[in-house]
């Protein structure tokens, strides 16, 4: 699995013009679920994010996680970060997993979030043709591979 973490000082999702859901000050993490992802994957991921220390202390050292800022989640599915150019100019999807497989691991993740957070985060409408507004705050943007731990 793959996210895409940016923080955030707000974050909508809207979807055919309507507002869908929104955050305040926190974190847009973009999921992407591969073809061989587990529930390991889900695990692993979760407790990544809510200990990956990206905001501000007193001092202004990235030394605070989301949860430590009570900080907001939008948690949105996104397959296009599998997408593959390593060949020709149009991005391949083979990587990225059907729905059959990413929508039961990106659901798991959202009710992982949520059970750890103790409280609901934002999400989008998995496979929707959604509009993502945000406002990157810093900026800052972490991506993280649960197949490639660095």
């Amino acid at each position: 699995m793959r996210l895409l973490i940016q923080r955030v000082t707000e974050a909508r999702c809207r979807i055919g013009g309507e507002l869908y859901s929104e955050i305040g000050h926190g974190l847009m993490v973009l999921v992407g679920v591969g073809y061989d992802e587990t529930a390991e994957d889900v695990e692993w991921l979760t407790k990544k994010l809510l200990q990956l220390r990206i905001f501000d202390d007193e001092a202004g050292v990235m030394n605070r996680s989301v949860v430590d800022v009570e900080g907001d989640i939008m948690v949105v599915s996104q397959f296009t970060l599998h997408a593959s150019t390593k060949r020709g100019n149009r991005p391949s999807w083979i990587k990225a997993a059907p729905e059959s497989i990413s929508r039961p691991l990106y659901e798991s993740f959202v009710r992982s979030v949520e059970s750890l957070l103790g409280r609901s985060v934002a999400t989008g409408s998995f496979g929707a043709d959604m509009q993502i507004e945000l406002t990157n705050d810093g900026p800052v943007t972490i991506w993280i591979d649960s197949k490639n731990r660095e």
